[in-house]
């Protein structure tokens, strides 16, 4: 990776990782992904129904292979799966160096369940273990909702081996949860004399607070409900890092489940395009950008000194966005709803333009 003095390489001698929001089979084919990975610092990458979804639409990368599939019998989801893992499967590669020299802890690809499982535990849990197992590459998570139903799905992911994304989490509560379910799985593999070594991420959205309080809120505190969501959450992640629950299990060589920052790319135009990522430079946690959000912060970002584990002006904040009639938690609940059923949608249409393509 390039040593020179970039905002991209600040971020990452600050303390956080880079990951990409994005995936397509041209970005690996034209050499992007690579080029990219030396020279704007990123060491992972995310993807979803949605990217996914756009990406097959929109381009003709996929064509021969959806034709070659075709012809072995693969239809929806297996024809889905089979594409996306061999696009992930190429991207771990390329992280697989830094997945190595972090021990680990960075350099990670990640693919999501079938949003369609995202209220049923116990076939999330098979399908977990049926992904891994098929893409073979161990700096491959897989993402499991933290819904209610897929807490329990996370934790038996876990205990079983497998590494986890934890997705569509919008609240502080929400990630404490998930964190719940990463350290019992845990505990019980230490309980079981297996290994403590199963990495997760913790992915919470972040913009998406913002859309629906905008005309709520007064000016000054216009695009600040997702960032003072990220501060308070990051408060209680050092928090957890710091407590002995974590020491003790740090002790028997666990790692950290990391906090991931998702949805950081700028929806509101007259908002700063880089609006999520400095607010967010944080030690110890990861940002996944899109393409445009990441462009643009490696052009004229500015790299804070970074937050601390306090989250006491967030809570300020917060105080004053539930006094301006928010209700926290109510919105949270409907959020994480909307995006499962945002991610239900992507995924039929994107199994409806695979049935066109076929």
């Amino acid at each position: 990776m390039t040593t020179a003095s970039t905002p991209t390489t600040q971020l990452q001698r600050l303390g956080q990782s880079i990951w990409l929001d994005n995936i397509t089979r041209g970005i690996l084919d034209d050499g992007t992904l690579g080029n990219w990975i030396a020279s704007l610092s990123i060491t992972g990458l995310t993807s979803n129904p949605s990217i996914y979804n756009n990406a097959i639409k929109k381009s003709d990368f996929y064509d021969t292979a959806i034709t070659e599939k075709v012809r072995q019998g693969r239809t929806g989801e297996d024809l889905f799966f089979e594409l996306a893992i061999e696009d992930l499967q190429r991207a771990a590669d390329l992280f697989a160096p830094i997945h190595t020299a972090t021990g680990g802890l960075d350099g990670w690809v990640s693919l999501e369940v079938s949003p369609l499982l995202a209220y049923d535990t116990a076939a999330t849990i098979a399908s977990a273990k049926q992904l891994h197992a098929q893409a073979a590459r161990d700096n491959l998570f897989i993402k499991i909702p933290g819904t209610p139903e897929g807490l329990p799905a996370i934790e038996e992911a876990i205990f079983a081996g497998v590494p986890v994304n934890v997705t569509l989490l919008f609240t502080v509560e929400q990630y404490l949860a998930a964190a719940e379910a990463y350290l019992r799985g845990i505990e019980r593999r230490l309980d079981a004399g297996l290994s403590p070594r199963v990495c997760s991420v913790a992915s919470l959205f972040i913009s998406r607070w913002d859309t629906p309080t905008a005309n709520l809120l007064p000016s000054h505190l216009k695009n600040r409900l997702g960032i003072t969501i990220g501060q308070k959450a990051y408060a209680a992640y050092r928090t957890l890092l710091a407590s002995d629950r974590f020491a003790r299990l740090a002790n028997a060589g666990t790692l950290p489940q990391r906090l991931l920052f998702a949805s950081t790319g700028t929806k509101d135009p007259e908002a700063s395009d880089v609006l999520y990522v400095e607010h967010l430079a944080a030690p110890s946690t990861i940002n996944t950008m899109p393409d445009k959000t990441l462009l643009a912060f490696a052009d004229h970002g500015v790299v804070p000194a970074g937050l601390s584990g306090g989250g006491g002006d967030a809570e300020r904040q917060l105080f004053e966005i539930t006094a301006a009639g928010v209700d926290l938690p109510t919105l949270g609940n409907t959020l994480q709803r909307e995006g499962a059923e945002a991610f239900v949608k992507s995924w039929h249409d994107l199994l409806a333009v695979l049935a066109d393509k076929s």
